[in-house]
């Protein structure tokens, strides 16, 4: 029954394939704003679990646009690319970022995020 607006990112658990497309299970996360943090509302909808993501060291590219599937899945390529063989960091999952409410046109921003080991 709490209100708490939007919150960014938006942040999705991706989790690649073997060819590198995405599988069908996601998790999505929303940040709950600061005010609400200390003593989050109990959500109503048993499928909605609150949760504390520990602070993580990430690898991240940006890139702008409405973002879809196949862009997270082009730019994390991309990443992995830019990263080589050198870099440690978890290849069964990655984050995709979105940082802008559906109605703004231009000057979006999205990322891709891979969570060093």
């Amino acid at each position: 029954g709490t209100g708490m607006g939007m919150t960014a990112p938006v942040s999705i658990t991706a989790f690649p394939a073997e060819d590198g497309s995405l599988q069908q299970k996601v998790k999505v996360s929303l940040r709950i704003p600061s005010k609400f943090q200390a003593n989050p509302p109990c959500p109503s909808d048993e499928s909605i679990k609150i949760e504390e993501r520990r602070g993580m060291t990430i690898y991240s590219t940006q890139f702008g646009g409405y973002a879809k599937e196949v862009d997270y899945v082009d730019y994390a390529a991309k990443l992995k690319s830019a990263l080589g063989s050198e870099a440690a960091y978890h290849k069964d999952f990655y984050f995709c970022n979105g940082y802008d409410p559906p109605m703004k046109p231009y000057g979006r921003r999205n990322e891709v995020w891979f969570v060093k080991e």
